[in-house]
């Protein structure tokens, strides 16, 4: 479904991830595993169209999407749920994840009310708090919404930034839940992870990135039984010098 090749991207003069090549497949839920600096949100960033690619495809069904502009690659079906949940504080939850309805523009208001429906039922939290402002929610909460908004606009790849990042682990385990309801549904995603004990049971296969680049790749539940896996990086890192 989703297929990247010799992607390139970084910030000002210095690429952050080189010729990175990988595969998604329909339906499949992928890992983006790596250490800090490895280029994990630089690469989600590129191909959400929130960072300028500098070489490079990244096809979806045939179509390039680092060809087109940000709002036409969430009109394609990608869009990404960044690292931080970045609200708008002032704004109410509904209001919020109105935002994330961009591509439903001109739909019926039944279809509207639907993705809310969608959203609601995914997490019933929000519900409850749809007209109180998001900068007050905690931090689970605000993850919800995070993915809540993603998820108004009907995407056919979800990408997830570290969505546990700094959460409690009752609501890590409420919003894994939700994540295993969207994988059961089919939903295809990219989740980038710093802890393994979730993302390799929850995920089909990984990718390892090190220094910008794809340094291995392996079904996730072989990636988990090898005996190296507390020094991956070091040794992936060492190996790529």
């Amino acid at each position: 479904m989703l297929d990247v090749s010799g992607l390139t991207a970084g910030y000002g003069h210095g690429p952050v991830v080189q010729d990175v090549a990988l595969q998604v497949e329909r339906g499949e839920t992928v890992a983006l595993l790596g250490p800090n600096g490895a280029g994990k949100s630089t690469l989600l960033g590129a191909l959400s169209g929130t960072l300028r690619h500098r070489s490079g495809h990244a096809l979806m069904d045939g179509q390039d999407l680092l060809t087109l502009p940000t709002h036409a690659i969430v009109a394609a079906g990608l869009v990404q749920v960044p690292e931080g949940r970045r609200m708008f504080a002032p704004l109410s939850v509904e209001d919020n994840l109105r935002l994330g309805a961009v591509r439903l523009a001109g739909r019926s208001a039944s279809t509207l009310a639907a993705r809310f429906d969608y959203v609601y039922t995914l997490f019933p939290r929000l519900a409850e708090r749809r007209l109180q402002r998001a900068g007050t929610l905690s931090g689970g909460e605000q993850q919800m919404v995070a993915i809540g908004r993603a998820l108004m606009s009907s995407p056919r790849v979800l990408l997830l930034d570290e969505p546990f990042l700094g959460l409690a682990p009752l609501v890590v385990d409420e919003i894994l839940s939700a994540l295993t309801a969207l994988r059961a549904q089919g939903l295809t995603m990219v989740l980038v992870e710093q802890k393994l004990d979730i993302a390799l049971p929850f995920t089909s296969r990984a990718h390892v990135l090190i220094k910008g680049r794809v340094a291995l790749t392996l079904p996730s539940a072989e990636l988990a039984r090898r005996p190296d896996l507390p020094r991956l990086y070091f040794d992936l890192a060492h190996s790529a010098r």
